[in-house]
C-alpha cells in the first residue's frame, strides 16, 4: 500500500483519474452506505458505540491470521506505534464514535448536510498543514459536490431545507469531518514515506490496535453514563460479519490505497457519494424504486469529482 517511489500529493492531485482508482474510491463511501443503513436497524439491539467496538473486534479477529507475526516488540506494530495510536485514534476510534454521538442529538438530515463540506475540509488541511495548493477546479469541484448532497437531502425540493436546524450535535460532526480529513492526509504522508509500513494488513492492523483502545474507552463511557440495550442473537452476529469485513476491511482498504494512488483531496470528493447511495439502499430497502433526484444528485457529484480530479494541461507556447 503506498505510492511508488517518492510520489507525492503535489504531483499527483491533478492526474487524471483511472478506472481502478475510480472502483477504489467508489466501492468505499458504497460500503460505508451500507454500514449506515444496516447501523440505523440496529438501534433498538445494540447501543451505537458498542456497535463501532464490536465490528472492529470481530475485523481485528479476521485479520489476525495475516498479522499475528508483527505483534513481536521488535515488529512493525509496536515500532510504528505512535503513528498507529495517532491513525487509530483519527479513524478507527474517533470519526465514528463521534458520528454516533452527533445522531444523539441531531438528525441524520443535519448529520449528513454537515457532513458534505468534508471536501472542502481536506481542501483546506491540505493548504494549511500539508503545502498543497488549492486550484480553481477543485473549489468548482467542491462546490458540486454539496450541491449534489444537499438535491439528496431535500428530495429534490430545496424548501425542505427550511426544516433543518442546527445543534450541539452538528459540531460533532465538524469534529468527525475534520478528523476524518486530517486521517487521509497523514495516510497519504505515511504513503509517500519510503521507510513506511509495506503490507496493508499491517497498516490497518496497527491502526486496530490502538484504535481499539480509543473506541474501548468511549464504549466503557456510554455503559458508565447510561444502560444500553444490548440483544444477542443471530441478527447482531450478521451485522457485525457484514460490518466487520465490508465497512471495515475492505472500505479502509480501497480508501487507503485509493488515496496512494490518488490523492486525498481527490478522493474527499468521492466521501460525498456516501449519502447518495445511503439515500439510494434506504429506497430500494423499502422498496422504492430511486428517483430522479437521485439521479440528478449523483451526476453532480460525480460531476465534481470530474473536474476536480481532471488534469488541465496548458497549452504550448507559440516559440517553443
Amino acid at each position: 500500500m503506498g505510492l511508488s517511489g517518492h510520489q507525492n500529493d503535489t504531483t499527483r492531485q491533478g492526474s487524471d483519474l483511472k478506472l481502478f482508482d475510480v472502483f477504489l474510491l467508489t466501492l468505499a463511501p458504497l460500503l460505508w452506505a451500507g454500514n449506515a443503513v444496516v447501523g440505523r436497524m440496529m438501534t433498538e439491539i445494540c447501543p451505537p458505540m458498542t456497535l463501532n467496538f464490536l465490528r472492529w473486534v470481530f475485523a481485528f479477529l479476521f485479520l489476525l491470521p495475516l498479522t499475528y507475526r508483527e505483534f513481536g516488540l521488535e515488529g512493525p506494530i509496536f515500532r510504528n506505534s505512535k503513528k498507529f495510536a495517532v491513525l487509530g485514534f483519527l479513524g478507527v476510534g474517533s470519526y465514528n464514535s463521534l458520528q454516533y454521538l452527533a445522531l444523539k442529538t441531531s438528525t441524520p438530515i443535519n448529520t449528513t448536510l454537515v457532513a458534505s463540506i468534508s471536501p472542502v475540509f481536506i481542501l483546506l488541511l491540505g493548504a494549511v498543514f500539508f503545502h498543497q495548493r488549492i486550484r480553481l477546479a477543485q473549489i468548482a469541484g467542491a462546490i458540486l459536490s454539496i450541491c449534489g448532497v444537499i438535491v439528496v437531502l431535500c428530495r429534490g425540493n430545496v424548501a425542505l431545507l427550511d426544516q433543518v436546524h442546527f445543534v450541539m450535535g452538528d459540531a460533532y460532526i465538524l469534529l468527525a469531518t475534520a478528523c476524518w480529513g486530517l486521517y487521509s492526509w497523514l495516510l497519504s504522508k505515511d504513503a509517500a514515506d519510503p521507510d513506511r509500513v509495506r503490507s496493508w494488513s499491517t497498516l490497518l492492523m496497527g491502526q486496530m490496535v490502538f484504535g481499539l483502545m480509543w473506541s474501548g474507552c468511549f464504549t466503557a463511557l456510554e455503559w458508565t453514563l447510561e444502560e444500553p440495550k444490548l440483544v444477542l442473537g443471530w441478527p447482531l452476529a450478521a451485522t457485525l460479519l457484514y460490518l466487520s469485513i465490508g465497512p471495515a476491511l475492505i472500505a479502509y482498504r480501497c480508501w487507503g490505497l485509493g488515496i496512494s494512488r490518488t490523492s486525498p483531496s481527490v478522493a474527499g470528493f468521492f466521501s460525498n457519494l456516501t449519502p447518495v447511495f445511503a439515500a439510494t439502499l434506504s429506497t430500494l430497502a423499502l422498496g422504492d424504486a430511486p428517483k430522479p433526484f437521485h439521479v440528478l444528485a449523483f451526476l453532480l457529484i460525480v460531476s465534481g469529482i470530474w473536474i476536480s480530479s481532471k488534469k488541465f494541461t496548458p497549452k504550448a507556447n507559440a516559440e517553443s
